[in-house]
């Protein structure tokens, strides 16, 4: 039979988190026990008022404007404006289902190339692929939060010959957990090579500190927001996620209304509904309970793994850490992880899935396999959290990660 599949996606491989996540269900229906610190999915339950809404909207069974539906764009450009200062008016929101699927879109859209500081989420290089979109890479440090400075970024341009250039940045980050703390430089070497920037902030509302910070409060104009249901709301599997493009980009945002309207059409109906109540509903006790249990199992996994054998950075938002195993010997962190997962049952994506060279024995790891529904209802009326909280409620967090300190130590 003659080869049906084009050049440049035979060396695709499945997305990493999703492999990592079937692969650890084979495992477990098998009979292993298995740590799920691999896949990155809100432990949490739907706030109560959201799946009602979504309950109340079964009915609604037509397609929706291509765009979205205007309620919901006006939710979320109030929503925008209220917790981030945003200026996004409601005709410049985009729906889709997820961001991952708009972030493909701007991919096939954009005319130019790509720059991606390492590490970077795992989809964001196979969509330019896809793309046939040119990839550079920026190789980051733990001593600058895994985020690239002002001056390498400026190196990494200056060597680039097309100047028509996307970067992606996400903040708080996946996989290290951090934030980034130097938006202002970034920003203006982004004005000054009138760089396009695709602000991924999924993870936004659930950053630790007071209040997040945005490269779009500072370069306004040349920046996409990107962020969704899946992370704050617990609605992965909802698939809603919206852009917010400002009119600057307005040609771009047009040519992505075309191609959502040649490829899924419209969001569910029903979840664009649903979603209304969730960009206009004070969902703040859940979302304050949610950072708190985070913060909290994030730090007491920080606390017990850093040593001279590991070394990792406190979390800062989101749910992820980026440990690295300073006297691991492996021919690559693919390898390690293969080791951690046979010895322990720990399930851990490499830090290679990133972008990071395949020698650096880091990896990720997601602090979430736990029951968030239990936790959720032990810290109403204030309950601060203890260790006894954990072994009750996450226990899998509390063993996995003595599993991996026995297994480090034992290097």
């Amino acid at each position: 039979m003659n080869k049906i599949i084009k050049e440049e996606l035979s060396q695709l491989k499945p997305s990493a988190t999703l492999a990592i996540n079937e692969a650890s269900n084979k495992l477990q229906k098998s009979g292993k026990k298995i740590y799920k610190f691999g896949f990155g999915q809100s432990p949490f339950p739907v706030p109560k008022t959201v799946m009602l809404a979504l309950k109340n909207n079964t009915h609604r069974g037509s397609y929706l404007p291509m765009q979205g539906l205007e309620e919901l764009r006006l939710a979320i450009s109030n929503n925008l404006k209220k917790n981030n200062n945003y200026s996004f008016k409601a005709d410049d929101i985009l729906i889709g289902p997820g961001t991952k699927e708009l972030m493909f879109l701007t991919q096939i859209a954009f005319q130019g190339e790509i720059i991606l500081p390492a590490p970077s989420w795992v989809s964001y290089e196979p969509q330019a692929l896809i793309a046939k979109n040119k990839v550079h890479w920026i190789q980051t440090t733990r001593n600058n939060d895994w985020f690239p400075t002002a001056e390498i970024l400026e190196s990494k341009i200056k060597n680039i010959k097309n100047k028509n250039l996307l970067l992606f940045l996400n903040s708080p980050n996946n996989p290290s957990g951090l934030v980034c703390k130097n938006l202002n430089e970034i920003a203006e070497v982004a004005k000054k090579y009138k760089l396009i920037v695709l602000s991924d902030e999924i993870y936004s509302q659930l950053t630790f500190s007071k209040q997040y910070k945005s490269i779009s409060n500072l370069y306004t104009e040349g920046t996409i927001v990107s962020s969704g249901l899946s992370k704050w709301c617990g609605a992965g599997g909802w698939r809603l996620g919206f852009f917010a493009i400002p009119p600057e980009l307005k040609e771009l945002k047009n040519s992505l209304k075309i191609l959502c309207s040649e490829s899924f059409t419209s969001v569910s109906a029903p979840i664009q509904y649903a979603a209304i109540e969730a960009y206009n509903g004070d969902h703040s006790q859940y979302l304050d309970s949610v950072k708190k249990i985070l913060f909290f199992i994030g730090t007491y996994v920080y606390e017990n793994l850093k040593s001279n054998v590991i070394n990792i950075t406190k979390p800062e938002g989101g749910f992820y850490l980026f440990p690295e195993f300073t006297k691991a010997k492996f021919s690559s962190s693919s390898e390690m992880c293969k080791d951690i997962l046979s010895k322990t049952g720990v399930a851990l994506l490499p830090g290679s899935d990133f972008g990071l060279q395949s020698d650096k024995m880091i990896v990720r790891l997601s602090y979430t396999d736990f029951d968030g529904g239990n936790m959720l209802n032990n810290t109403l009326g204030g309950k601060k959290l203890d260790n006894a909280d954990l072994q009750k409620n996450a226990p899998n967090i509390v063993d996995g990660i003595h599993k991996i300190k026995e297994w480090s130590n034992s290097l």
